[in-house]
């Protein structure tokens, strides 16, 4: 006897979409294909969900209401654009859909898997942050959970252009204000600050994340076995998930403060930690590390809440 899996739908048919529907195919354990959706007829996501044997329609989320399992469809993912989805989550909410949002909207809460992945399972939109959110903001709450309290948390996330396509282009500001954002309110840091780098070099460089914190409290022990810990448990649902260099710190002296704007001077330890996300190259090439992390937290976080639905009807 077959396993019970629920339909899901991908709404946006280019790099995040294609990628996250092979891992779909590949690895849910309660999902399957239902529909991909698409606005461009000859887009290369189309074409390949449609030999795979997925539904699809170029006609967006208007196409996708049309189609005949619409009905069935209990999950929607929307990888398009931050604008888009503010309307495609109307329609979406409006018929009973389950929302996981890849986009920077954040009209649901934020979810990080390793931080609050079982805290939103009943939302009906959830927000998946940024691809430099899902990476370094772990880090960041590693160090507050260490400690007293975090002054201060900032990242720098330095990704391939070529893994940069236009939505990605197209959101360059709401990245970086739903990420400083989901640094203060999923990361536990006072203030928080996200800058994205798209780096043109060849061949392409994997992704590469900096993060900063400032804290007080907590010894540098207790701060280097909590990023060791997080990085583990990012680990376990992103393979190429690892620090780059060890941990390093700095401690920041009544003789010489940083100025934290709306803070003023303030001493404490400064903690960096670099990151390495290679990515698992299911569509996408290796150095896509900032999708493959992206659409890894969002299979993870629907998983979840898929697992929880199916033995709630069973029961």
């Amino acid at each position: 006897m077959s396993t019970p899996k629920i339909k899901a739908a991908i709404i946006g048919s280019g790099n995040i979409g294609t990628d996250l529907m092979i891992k779909i195919m590949r690895m849910s354990r309660h999902l399957e294909m239902g529909a991909m959706v698409g606005i461009d007829p000859a887009s290369d996501g189309l074409a390949r969900a449609a030999r795979l044997g997925v539904p699809v329609t170029h006609e967006g989320i208007e196409g996708l209401t049309r189609l005949p399992n619409y009905a069935e469809i209990g999950v929607v993912f929307d990888a398009t654009s931050a604008k888009a989805h503010i309307a495609n989550d109307a329609v979406l909410r409006k018929d009973g859909k389950k929302v996981i949002d890849l986009t920077p909207a954040a009209i649901g809460p934020f979810t990080i898997p390793a931080i609050n992945g079982e805290a939103n399972l009943d939302a009906s939109n959830v927000n998946m942050v940024t691809c430099g959110g899902q990476a370094t903001i772990p880090m960041v709450h590693a160090v507050r959970r260490a400690t007293d309290r975090v002054i201060w948390g900032e990242i720098v996330a330095s990704i391939s252009s070529k893994s940069a396509g236009p939505g990605t282009r197209a959101n360059i500001d709401e990245f970086t204000e739903t990420t400083s954002k989901a640094i203060e309110v999923l990361g536990g840091a006072e203030r928080g600050k996200a800058v994205i780098i798209l780096n043109p070099a060849e061949p392409p460089l994997i992704m590469r994340d900096t993060v900063f914190t400032l804290s007080q409290g907590g010894t540098r022990e207790a701060i280097e076995a909590s990023i060791l810990e997080m990085v583990e448990t990012v680990k376990a649902y992103v393979p190429g998930y690892r620090l780059k260099q060890k941990v390093q710190f700095e401690e920041i002296g009544n003789n010489a403060p940083v100025r934290i704007p709306g803070v003023g001077p303030v001493t404490g330890l400064k903690t960096t930690i670099l990151l390495e996300v290679e990515g698992a190259a299911h569509y996408l090439p290796a150095y896509a590390g900032n999708l493959d992390i992206m659409t890894s937290a969002a299979l993870v976080s629907a998983d979840r809440w898929a697992a929880r639905f199916l033995a709630k009807e069973a029961a």
